[in-house]
């Protein structure tokens, strides 16, 4: 068992030497406890993003880190002398090895069966050549040659006769014309009879094939009823070694329990538990350590899957093996509640919608799997319930005026007015530098960069996109410019800003389209909304001062 005091040797003093930035928690790993009922939540602050980049740095000079893609994670905690300690973790085996000096261990209990699943995994390995055996009988490579032998005969023979058809309907036509009586049915009889005698070459010919292909038919059907047979062999025992796997991994919680996985939930997915996340709030709870945050990021090859993850981003717990246990793993600990709706400025009210001036870092809405996780949605839930709907949305790092509809028909009349570019916005944005123009139109398409997931790019084939920007002024290293976007795309604003096709400046403290550095937040604010109210029918323009 590694001690903290050995974890930290690989880390440096990072508390010495990165900026705490005073923000809002990005992300929120939360799960409710199954025994009070409780929304437990850890956050992944800036301290925590920052001690994460420092470890990078250590991965980008080491290639052992480069060679495989996947999930690392940090986690600050603090002891019982009142010290922060860092614990470092990734997902998995690294280079084939599940134990690495300076990084937090395996969950205990997969050992207790590391004969059993070794075993398995090598009938399941036997199984497997089997099955690659019988797909590859040399009877399926003589079906298939023969097979695309009589194809080619067929469709020549098909030919063939198409033409002599073709022909035969023309002397039809001919003989009509041209000949009378005894004569005229003599001459369509014999066409009759070429036109059967074609119909026999096709059905001597079907008996032909079938007669060649018939033996490896049967051979390959037997071939594919025994690869029916081992492929439910292969799923019995693979959920069966999942059944032990989950039964022997043991969990920690905060408050002492410990239980296996199948105590926790019944259909995990091959891989839970070893996780980092799991292993690091497991360590820390095994160790008596308070976790304080924690990060998690993908390095080393880009994840070319359907999730997209990107080297050096980070992510939050996986939706199907980490979220599940973010419950039990965080039981014991203080409930940091939501913050209450009072805490957000309102900017306008009445009886059909509401008008909140967003604080940057705060999500819009909550996450997709975590419908507790803080929010503008989640705390004006907590006080009107979840009649409320958000019209539109507002990046996390964006902060401005963001408007949300209190019941299900002004929420659909203000949609359509957005949709249908009827209401005008205005935003405030400082830029990386002070190269600007005074004004002008950005008419950039946008679609979805599909190798570097979530960011977009300009796309000819993308959405349309429109903005109008006017520089307000120059001040110090930075042009203040109003953004007045006709469409409302994702990251549009951002893109259209950062593109070399646009204003190719960056918007200050953007994380996703420049490489400026950390900054305390993103400096865009939207400062202006201006549209017909869908119940009393006048305009009405809300303002929001930019906080920057």
């Amino acid at each position: 068992m590694l001690s903290v005091q050995s974890l930290l040797q690989t880390l440096p003093e990072v508390f010495d030497q990165v900026p705490v930035i005073d923000r809002a928690p990005s992300y929120w790993y939360e799960g409710q406890c199954r025994q009070t009922g409780q929304w437990l939540r850890l956050p992944r602050t800036a301290l925590a993003e920052a001690v994460a980049h420092q470890l990078m740095q250590g991965l980008a000079a080491d290639p052992l880190y480069q060679r495989e893609g996947k999930m690392y994670g940090v986690l600050l905690a603090e002891d019982h002398l009142g010290q922060i300690q860092v614990l470092k973790a990734f997902s998995g085996l690294l280079n084939g090895c599940d134990r690495l000096e300076g990084w937090v261990p395996p969950i205990e209990g997969r050992d207790t069966i590391a004969l059993i699943e070794a075993e398995t995994i090598a009938q399941l390995d036997a199984i497997k050549q089997e099955i690659i055996t019988l797909q590859t009988t040399p009877e399926r490579q003589q079906y298939q040659h023969l097979s695309d032998q009589f194809n080619q005969r067929w469709q020549q023979l098909r030919q063939t006769h198409q033409l002599q058809k073709c022909q035969r309907q023309q002397m039809r036509q001919q003989y009509v014309q041209t000949l009378t009586g005894e004569t005229l049915v003599q001459a369509l009889a014999q066409l009759d009879d070429q036109s059967r005698w074609a119909g026999i070459q096709q059905r001597r010919f079907k008996q032909e094939r079938d007669q060649a292909l018939q033996p490896f038919s049967q051979m390959i059907q037997q071939a594919d009823d025994r690869i029916r047979i081992l492929k439910q062999r292969r799923k019995a025992i693979s959920r069966s070694l999942q059944h032990q796997l989950n039964a022997a991994y043991q969990f920690t919680n905060f408050a002492g329990q410990s239980v296996s996985l199948t105590q926790i939930g019944s259909h995990f997915p091959t891989g839970t538990g070893d996780c980092c996340a799991p292993k690091l709030l497991h360590y820390a709870a095994t160790h008596q350590l308070k976790p304080l945050a924690m990060a998690e990021f993908w390095w080393g090859d880009q994840d070319h899957d359907t999730l997209g993850r990107r080297p050096g981003e980070f992510y939050g717990a996986c939706a199907e093996r980490c979220q599940p246990l973010m419950g039990f793993l965080l039981s014991g600990l203080p409930a940091i509640p939501i913050a209450p709706a009072s805490d957000l400025p309102i900017l306008y009210e009445d009886d059909w919608l509401i008008a909140i001036d967003k604080p940057a870092g705060l999500l819009s809405v909550p996450g997709r799997y975590a419908d507790r996780q803080d929010s503008v949605l989640s705390r004006l839930w907590s006080q009107w319930g979840k009649t409320l709907k958000p019209v539109h949305r507002l990046d996390q790092d964006t902060s401005g005026i963001l408007m949300v509809a209190k019941d299900p028909l002004t929420h659909q009349q203000l949609s359509q007015s957005f949709q249908q570019r009827s209401v005008t916005k205005q935003y405030e944005a400082l830029l990386t530098t002070t190269i600007c123009p005074s004004s002008g139109w950005i008419d950039l398409p946008i679609g979805v960069d599909p190798l570097d997931r979530p960011k977009r790019c300009i796309d000819p084939a993308g959405k349309p996109s429109q903005t109008y920007f006017q520089r307000l002024s120059t001040a110090g290293d930075h042009a203040r410019v109003t953004f007045m976007p006709i469409t409302g795309r994702t990251h549009q604003l951002r893109l259209h800003a950062a593109a070399p096709q646009g204003l190719h400046n960056p918007i200050w403290g953007d994380q996703l389209y420049s490489t400026a550095g950390i900054t305390d937040r993103l400096y865009l604010h939207a400062k202006m909304l201006e549209f017909t109210h869908p119940q009393t029918l006048k305009r009405l323009e809300l303002r929001s001062i930019v906080p920057f």
